[in-house]
C-alpha cells in the first residue's frame, strides 16, 4: 500500500503544483505550495519511511535475498529517488514561503521562485521515473 501511496501522491502532487506554477497567479500557487507541503508530510513521508521497512520485512519472509535480482534493482532505485526527494522537500517550503511573502506582499514572486520551481522538476522526473519502475519492479518481479 505505501507503494500505491507514494507513487499516487507524488503523481498529483506534481501535476497540481506544475499545472498551478504555470498559472501565474500567486494566490493559488501559494495554496498549491501549502498544500504540496501538507501532502508531503501526511502521505509521501509516512509511505517514505514504511515502504523500506515492509518491503524488507516481505523480502525476508519469502526468502528473497535483497542483494540479488529485481528486489537490488528496486531497493537501488528507491535510493536514487530518496536522493532526488530530499533536497525537493526543502525545496517546497522555499517555494512556500516565497509565494506566501508574494500573496502578502500582493507582488508578482521573485525570480528566484521559477529556479527553484525549475530544479523542483528536474530532481522530481528522475525520482518519479525510479519510483514507477520500482512499482513495475514489485508487480512483475522479473528474473534477472
Amino acid at each position: 500500500m505505501s507503494s500505491t501511496v507514494l507513487f499516487g501522491t507524488g503523481l498529483g502532487i506534481a501535476f497540481f503544483k506544475w499545472s498551478t506554477d504555470r498559472t501565474g497567479d500567486v494566490r493559488a500557487i501559494r495554496l498549491m505550495n501549502e498544500r504540496t507541503v501538507l501532502a508531503d508530510w501526511l502521505f509521501t513521508t509516512p509511505a517514505v519511511i514504511l515502504q523500506p521497512i515492509t518491503g524488507i520485512w516481505l523480502a525476508h519472509l519469502a526468502g528473497i535475498p535483497l542483494l540479488s535480482g529485481w528486489v537490488a534493482y528496486a531497493i537501488g532505485l528507491y535510493a536514487l529517488a530518496g536522493a532526488c526527494w530530499l533536497p525537493v522537500v526543502f525545496l517546497q517550503l522555499r517555494m512556500q514561503k516565497l509565494s506566501r511573502n508574494a500573496d502578502d506582499g500582493k507582488s508578482a514572486l521573485p525570480p528566484a521562485y521559477k529556479v527553484l520551481a525549475r530544479i523542483w522538476i528536474i530532481l522530481g522526473l528522475p525520482a518519479f521515473t525510479a519510483l514507477m519502475v520500482v512499482f513495475w519492479l514489485m508487480v512483475f518481479k522479473p528474473q534477472f
